[in-house]
């Protein structure tokens, strides 16, 4: 039931190269801003960055349609940007300001727009994969044939509450695709020190849940698995788990020296691997845009993430009031009180 992707290269459109180029070229120079505007001060608490992953989510928004949904964990810029949210708000959020989308209180890890339908960001490891099968129930529940695509990571795939999901995603035959972004290190700790399974997407055989291994550098491949993956869900079977190979060019977080890994290894996948330069070369070799037209686009991206970072810079900071707003507490009885 469970299968190692072996699916070719598939065609696309000069229309298709190019936007995938944009969206993931968005992504990476949006991080690199935020790399820098963290080490400038401006960004607090824990960032994540996505550099290296972009093919990932950029490959599976190809494959979704309007009124789906989308879940993850905490490395979420790049899930924020795929699905069309405004590079502005963001920016503003992971800088605390009031114009971010959680009004500058969640930060790097919790913001949500319902109007995009993407739920979150969240930051306790494996919590959100629950939080999907549930949203996932509700189109379910709805009678709809929307799906719901809950990303998680391979250090993630080790926590109980994933196994328990498994279970009653598959007992309901719920709408969810189960995403491993599989970046081969768990934290600091390497796939082979801290899975016993070397191929994840193989445990929901228990469950009766099919799924594959997909090479999450190539955007067109994920595409590919994304599309058998939805038409299985929007079909009634169930739930489907893919796991994406993929690796991050930069630490665990913006705290991680990254010593756990060799700097050959790191630039080995970059010389080699890259999903941005995969689709760039793509278009090159076939004539679809010149270098100059591809510079162009660089250029046009660098224009929009620096007037992201501007607006954050100009947003203000969230008025004091704002502490005592979105917050829930139990009334207490006063003593004496029938």
């Amino acid at each position: 039931m469970a299968t190692r992707s072996r699916a070719k290269k598939t065609a696309a459109s000069k229309e298709d190269l190019l936007h995938y180029y944009r969206e993931m070229l968005l992504i990476r120079r949006f991080e690199e801003k935020a790399g820098q505007l963290y080490g400038m001060g401006l960004i607090g608490g824990f960032c994540h960055l996505y550099i290296g992953q972009e093919a990932v989510v950029v490959g599976l928004e190809a494959a979704a349609k309007d009124g789906d949904q989308r879940i993850t964990a905490y490395r979420d810029h790049g899930h924020m940007l795929a699905c069309d949210m405004d590079p502005k708000g963001v920016m503003a959020e992971l800088t605390g300001r009031e114009g971010g989308y959680s009004r500058g209180k969640g930060g790097s890890m919790h913001m949500f727009s319902k109007e995009k339908e993407f739920y979150g960001g969240h930051g306790i490891v494996g919590a959100n994969v629950p939080l999907g099968a549930g949203i996932a129930f509700s189109n379910k529940y709805r009678g709809n044939d929307n799906v719901c695509f809950t990303y998680f990571g391979d250090g993630a795939s080790n926590q109980g509450q994933v196994y328990e999901t498994f279970n009653m995603a598959a007992l309901w035959d719920l709408p969810v695709v189960f995403v491993i972004e599989n970046n081969q290190y768990a934290m600091g700790t390497s796939q082979k020190r801290s899975t016993s399974t070397p191929a994840i997407y193989t445990r929901g055989e228990a469950f009766g849940i099919p799924g594959e291994e997909v090479d999450g550098m190539d955007v067109l491949a994920v595409k590919a698995a994304g599309e058998k993956a939805v038409k299985h869900c929007r079909s009634g079977k169930g739930p489907y788990i893919l796991e994406v190979k993929t690796y991050r060019y930069r630490g665990h977080s913006m705290s991680d020296p990254a010593k756990y890994r060799t700097r050959e290894e790191v630039q080995k996948m970059r010389e080699e691997r890259d999903p941005i330069e995969g689709v760039r070369k793509r278009i090159l070799d076939g004539k679809h845009a010149s270098e100059d037209e591809l510079k162009a686009i660089d250029k046009e991206i660098k224009e929009i993430v620096n007037d992201a970072a501007d607006f954050a810079r100009e947003s203000p900071e969230p008025a004091l009031e704002e502490l005592w707003t979105d917050i829930y507490a139990a009334e207490i009885p006063q003593e004496g009180a029938a």
